[in-house]
């Protein structure tokens, strides 16, 4: 930094994927409150049919509607290959959007070619957005669904004990709560849990909260309209739940073994690490990539890039080994 330039001090991207952002015109660097019903509204209008992610992905899609006791019925996407093992394992999907944008249909091209590739179910939750459904409405849905899909394993052919669940984003930081919940409700305990770029933190307390401002994907103003969308005036304070805001868990053991991963230049980046740090800790088993010159959702916006496929390879290993225990 020289002279008047008051620009913070942050990693460079990679630049093959600066390449690519910059191309990338329809991609906000931030988003506020003024922007959530626009992109609610592109993003819904730009999601696939059902029936162009089955002819895309080679797989039956159907819905299933759940319906629930002092809560809103719940509607979960399940994607199966033609393939699917005896006492399947299954992967339960959770889609990122901020918990402000998206369903169930968000962010399936990452995960369904695991789907087809090992054989076994895709599950994907609608859960409800902030700010029309405030916290915990989401990570609530997150875990009905999860637990819906643990009692209905058998009709589904998938084994019970085999779930992994699965997230992108905001979607990884509700499938951290969700197994969080899981441990402390006696719940279905997963297989594993992969947290990609996980939204953990609610309270901008790591550099990287604060040093993405108006560059890259999703910087700190995005984060926190977001969060203060799901969160109202507790953003911040001390009274939120550790099941919104995994990072706030004073205890991480007994947890699923975690695959995490996020880039050096992503608001995400610290909060990832601590969490992956403190499973470490506490005594569990963890995987942690910190993918050199990556910004937030790298891999979707550049999935031909040199990192982008790396990352990839990384997640499918570790898959590979949950799904198929020597």
């Amino acid at each position: 930094m020289t002279g008047t330039d008051l620009s913070p001090i942050r990693p460079p991207f990679d630049p093959e994927l600066a390449a690519a952002l910059a191309a990338a015109e329809d991609v906000p660097t931030t988003v506020t409150p003024e922007m959530l019903a626009g992109l609610r509204e592109s993003a819904s209008a730009s999601a696939p049919s059902l029936t162009a992610i089955a002819a895309t992905h080679g797989v039956a899609v159907r819905t299933v509607t759940v319906s629930r006791a002092g809560a809103p019925d719940l509607r979960l996407l399940v994607a199966e290959p033609p393939t699917v093992r005896t006492a399947s394992p299954a992967v339960y999907w959770i889609h990122g959007g901020g918990v402000v944008l998206g369903d169930f249909r968000f962010g399936l091209d990452l995960v369904l070619p695991w789907a087809v590739r090992f054989g076994v179910p895709v599950v994907s939750v609608d859960y409800r957005l902030a700010p029309a459904h405030p916290d915990p409405a989401a990570v609530e849905d997150c875990y009905a669904g999860l637990a819906w899909l643990a009692v209905h394993a058998d009709e589904l052919g998938v084994d019970g004990s085999r779930l992994v669940l699965a997230g992108h984003s905001a979607g990884a930081g509700l499938a951290a709560g969700t197994a969080l919940l899981a441990r402390d409700r006696g719940g279905p305990r997963a297989a594993g849990q992969l947290l990609l770029c996980p939204m953990l933190d609610d309270r901008e307390l790591t550099p990287a909260s604060r040093q993405l401002d108006g560059v890259g994907v999703w910087d700190r103003t995005a984060n926190r309209t977001a969060w203060e969308a799901r969160l109202g005036a507790r953003r911040g304070g001390p009274t939120v739940s550790p099941y919104s805001a995994p990072s706030r868990a004073g205890d991480l053991s007994g947890l699923p073994p975690a695959f995490v991963d996020v880039g050096s230049v992503d608001t995400f980046r610290d909060e990832a690490v601590d969490y992956a740090t403190r499973i470490w800790q506490a005594g569990g088993a963890a995987e942690l990539h910190v993918w050199p010159g990556a910004y937030h959702c790298f891999e979707i916006l550049a999935p031909a890039a040199a990192l982008s496929v790396a990352a990839t390879e990384r997640r499918t290993d570790w898959l590979r080994r949950i799904l198929r225990p020597s």
